[in-house]
């Protein structure tokens, strides 16, 4: 008998900082999605792939659920709440170290309309003791009748296969979307510009919070060295945002372009020259007009 294709869209959503984008990363094997210990780090859906000779998973890597504070918040978490009803599983990721809280309540109570399988996924075991697992694993049974609850370490790859595994078993028959070599959805552009914001946002810790946006402004092929050219613009609100990107004489700017630059030459598998400016839009996050022109466009979801 001919073995069958499986194949599905599986979100996932959870409060901001529960390892979201990490998980996305280790199971497609490299990085696609930005990481950083600030919450609120994935501000579109991140489409990741991953394709097995039976099976082709394609998860979404929504912005973390939270209490919006300006236009691109709300935004951010309409993103999120569009895909609870387009998909074929959702998981719900918890972070073992924290515990419950009242922004999981707040999901909990998004995820009573949802007609699709749940899964309670608990991330983050490898910083806590096996025997503080039992009473989280409890504490959610009470809240929602869930699919399956699995415990699992994002960081470490601690049951990953086996929450794969589970996936795999509650999908259905279906075709295979993308070409087995795609891990994304998303144009070179985009993740370029993730990877520049991801180092920005590393770099400058908490004197920059989450008021930068990164836009490619050129992508092109340098005729003479054979280099791959990307000009980008780093966005900031403030004036004295600018000055703590660039740095004593340029130095944080610098840096966040080499650093940049590395990761950026090993997705593309070519050699970058990366031009860096940084220019200052007040307010950018509380205008429309700005965001659609930074690629947040609500009407796309």
């Amino acid at each position: 008998m001919e073995n069958t294709f499986k194949s599905g869209f599986i979100t996932i959503i959870g409060r901001p900082n529960v390892g979201k984008s990490t998980f996305l990363n280790q199971v497609i094997g490299q990085k696609i999605a930005i990481m950083s210990d600030k919450p609120q780090t994935t501000r579109n859906k991140i489409q990741g792939v991953l394709t097995q000779k039976d099976a082709q998973f394609i998860f979404i890597d929504t912005p973390g659920i939270h209490k919006p504070k300006h236009k691109l918040g709300d935004f951010m978490v309409n993103v999120a709440e569009q895909t609870l009803n387009e998909v074929d599983i959702v998981m719900f990721m918890i972070n073992a170290v924290e515990g419950y809280g009242r922004g999981d309540q707040y999901i909990l109570d998004r995820l009573q309309n949802v007609k699709k399988p749940v899964m309670l996924i608990i991330n983050k075991i490898d910083q806590v003791h096996p025997d503080e697992l039992l009473p989280i694993i409890d504490l959610y049974k009470d809240k929602y009748d869930f699919e399956e609850i699995i415990p699992i370490s994002a960081k470490e790859g601690n049951n990953v296969s086996h929450l794969l595994n589970v996936l795999k078993d509650k999908l259905q028959e279906g075709p295979q979307y993308y070409p087995e070599d795609q891990v994304t959805d998303h144009p070179e552009r985009f993740i370029v510009s993730e990877l520049i914001r991801e180092k920005a946002l590393q770099l400058t810790r908490e004197e920059i919070p989450h008021s930068i946006a990164v836009v490619i402004d050129n992508m092109k092929e340098k005729e003479t060295s054979g280099k791959l050219l990307i000009q980008a613009s780093i966005i900031v609100e403030r004036k004295s945002q600018k000055g703590i990107i660039i740095g004593k004489q340029g130095s944080m700017l610098k840096e966040i372009g080499m650093k940049a630059r590395k990761d950026i030459e090993a997705l593309l598998g070519t050699k970058v020259f990366l031009e860096l400016w940084v220019k200052v839009q007040k307010d950018w996050r509380n205008k429309e007009s700005q965001l659609n022109e930074y690629g947040f466009r609500s009407d796309e979801y």
